[in-house]
């Protein structure tokens, strides 16, 4: 910067000296040789600028830094959510008849515990049988040992899942026999 600024030698050494010795910088810089002795013209019709020489720096103590808010984080407040799906419909019924149309509330699915452990064991049977098939056609080709570790993975994954339906049922099934033992025994008496 001191070179692009067209500086001359003696000015530039004195201002590296004065940042070495941590001083504040000069407002005055005479283009003057080295010797030093060089004192201003004094004209009358230009006035004279006042030196500050204990000038402090703009910074400010650690301590007056912490004791305010910049290290403090705002509470996260969530906006409430839009349902996108229920605005596109809206959209959509706008443009397609030129009025919003009220919202016709779904009743909740009914839930089946029972067939939906089943039809996940099937489903989990299928999975499984999908993803050697897409094996076999990757070793058909030649690629078979890029995916043959995450088949199975997957495979194993999914295996574990069956394992957790069959224990759940199979609790289940001594739970119901357990039941039917005990009315056993109880009208037999």
């Amino acid at each position: 910067m001191m070179q692009e600024s067209k500086l001359t030698n003696y000015q530039q050494r004195q201002i590296t000296a004065h940042l070495q010795n941590g001083d504040t910088l000069p407002v005055v810089c005479h283009p003057s040789s080295s010797s030093g002795q060089h004192t201003p013209s004094t004209s009358e019709s230009t006035p004279k600028k006042k030196i500050i020489t204990n000038a402090r720096s703009g910074l400010r103590p650690a301590e007056k830094c912490r004791a305010g808010s910049a290290y403090s984080r705002e509470k996260f407040q969530p906006q409430p959510t839009r349902d996108l799906n229920k605005e596109k419909r809206r959209l959509q019924n706008i443009m397609a008849t030129g009025k919003d149309l009220p919202d016709i509330p779904k009743a909740p699915p009914e839930i089946e515990t029972e067939t939906e452990e089943k039809d996940r064991f099937d489903e989990l049977v299928a999975e499984i049988q999908e993803r050697w098939d897409f094996l076999n056609e990757m070793e058909a080709l030649g690629q078979g040992r890029k995916y043959y570790n995450i088949i199975n993975t997957e495979i194993s994954q999914k295996l574990r899942e069956m394992e957790i339906i069959d224990k759940h049922k199979c609790t289940e099934l001594k739970e119901a026999l357990q039941k039917s033992e005990n009315k056993k025994a109880a009208l037999s008496q």
